[in-house]
């Protein structure tokens, strides 16, 4: 079973974008529509598809898209609406949420415990196993089907190989399930 890649699919990347001059929240509440709650602004945007959250700093954060240059394009539209330039917008990155296939269903609640760089409880709410993972500072919430959800990740390059470390585990293991 090891050897072969597993495909991580980027759900949503966490981008914050922090302009040279902060953005004014009530701008954005009275030309734009953006809703105040919480100390925050929010608004969403149909193109592209994205939500903006403008904190009491004036920075941008972008939510709902998977990929930077995405954020940064959202960003950017808000920034032109408002009449101002995107020049000198730096970009933070925040965590990333992904997805991947193990490919085989597996025994969840064989993976209860500590097992190699990591420690999983059973979430009964969800119907998973959680595995905050210490070797790769991830979170991977596990299902049943072999389908499993990480979140907390800072790059999708440390998904994968956190995918097929957890894989190589699972089988040395013995917590696939054949045959179901």
């Amino acid at each position: 079973m090891s050897g072969a890649a597993i495909e991580v699919r980027i759900e949503n990347q966490l981008v914050r974008f922090v302009p040279p001059s902060p953005i004014n929240q009530q701008d954005v509440v009275s030309q734009l529509g953006g809703q105040e709650t919480g100390g925050v602004v929010i608004k969403v945007l149909d193109r592209p598809r994205a939500t903006l959250v403008i904190d009491r700093e004036g920075r941008v954060t972008v939510h709902g898209t998977h990929r930077v240059d995405a954020a940064r394009a959202a960003a950017k539209e808000l920034m032109l609406r408002l009449g101002l330039s995107d020049a000198g917008l730096e970009t933070e990155l925040g965590p990333v949420i992904a997805s991947f296939d193990f490919g085989m269903p597996l025994n969840i609640t064989q993976i209860v415990g500590e097992i190699g760089a990591g420690t999983a409880v059973y979430d009964e709410r969800l119907g998973c196993s959680v595995l905050e993972d210490s070797r790769h500072n991830l979170t991977l919430k596990v299902w049943p089907n072999g389908r499993c959800v990480v979140t907390n990740a800072r790059h999708s390059n440390m998904v994968a190989m956190a995918a097929v470390y957890w894989r190589d585990q699972f089988s040395d293991k013995n917590y696939f399930v054949e045959g179901v």
